[in-house]
C-alpha cells in the first residue's frame, strides 16, 4: 500500500519559517507530481503548491506566491515545502498529494499566531 507521511507541522509566530516534509512508503516520487494542498476548519480545500516532472515545473496558488517553495530530493524521496513571512490565515492542516490525486497523506497541522 502506498502511503504519504506528512511532518514538519507546528506552531510558530507571525512572520517565522516553517519547513513541511512528506515522504513516501511504496512510492516514488521522481516520476510523479506532487502537491500541498491546506484545509482550514470552515474553508475548502485549497491546493497551495505542486511540482512536476517536466522539468520540476512548479505552481503556487497567490495566496502564498513568493513566500512558499517546493522542492523535491530526489536522493532522498522526499517532497518539501519550505514557507516563509508565515500569516494567521495559512493556519491549516497541509496535506501532501501525489500521482494527480490518486494519493493523499493524514496531514500536518500548521497553525500560526499573531
Amino acid at each position: 500500500d502506498v502511503q504519504l507521511v506528512e511532518s514538519g507541522g507546528g506552531s510558530v509566530e507571525l512572520g517565522g519559517p516553517l519547513t513541511l516534509s512528506c515522504t513516501p512508503l511504496g512510492f516514488i516520487f521522481s516520476s510523479h507530481s506532487v502537491a500541498w494542498f491546506r484545509q482550514a476548519p470552515g474553508q475548502k480545500r485549497e491546493g497551495v503548491a505542486a511540482i512536476y516532472t517536466r522539468g520540476g515545473t512548479t505552481y503556487y496558488s497567490d495566496s502564498v506566491k513568493g513566500r512558499f517553495t517546493i522542492s523535491r530530493d530526489n536522493a532522498k524521496n522526499t517532497v518539501d515545502l519550505r514557507m516563509i513571512s508565515l500569516k494567521p490565515e495559512d493556519t491549516a492542516v497541509y496535506l501532501c498529494v501525489a500521482d494527480g490525486f490518486r494519493y493523499w497523506g493524514q496531514g500536518t497541522q500548521v497553525t500560526v499566531s499573531s
